[in-house]
């Protein structure tokens, strides 16, 4: 017997500088925000959303992605946890006009790359997660 699931429910990513990644993030993908809490939220609104860390949440489609600013370490894909995360675009277009983003925003990147199955794109997050942009052939 095994756990039937579709898809996942949310991605956090631990940072160390929540305001950095917010402008990063909201830089390069400009998601809508799902949870945050408010300016000047009063001690109940802050309780609810304690589960925020100080963090934010996107809406990413039907999915979460979230960053909490706890990290104390820097980020190592050769560590036991996460390798990378990747995110899937609709093509080889999409990725030219994320280059694009990226270099306007002086973000280092490998270029695209054809992998066979699609294209990708790899650069770093402020804390140097790795992140790729996948998009199919096609």
């Amino acid at each position: 017997m095994t756990v039937s699931t579709s898809a996942y429910a949310h991605v956090r990513l631990t940072v160390t500088d929540i305001a950095v990644s917010r402008e990063f993030y909201d830089a390069v993908f400009g998601w809508p925000v799902a949870f945050e809490i408010p300016d000047g939220a009063d001690e109940e609104t802050r309780k609810q959303l304690d589960f925020l860390y100080d963090g934010v949440i996107y809406q990413l489609g039907t999915s979460l992605f979230g960053l909490r600013p706890v990290a104390q370490d820097s980020f190592d894909e050769n560590r036991v946890g996460l390798d990378h995360v990747s995110f899937a675009v609709s093509g080889r277009g999409e990725l030219d006009n994320a280059v694009a983003v990226l270099d306007n925003l002086g973000v280092e990147h490998g270029g695209v790359k054809d992998i066979g199955a699609g294209y990708i794109l790899e650069f770093r997050d402020p804390d140097n997660i790795a992140l790729e942009l996948f998009g199919p052939k096609g």
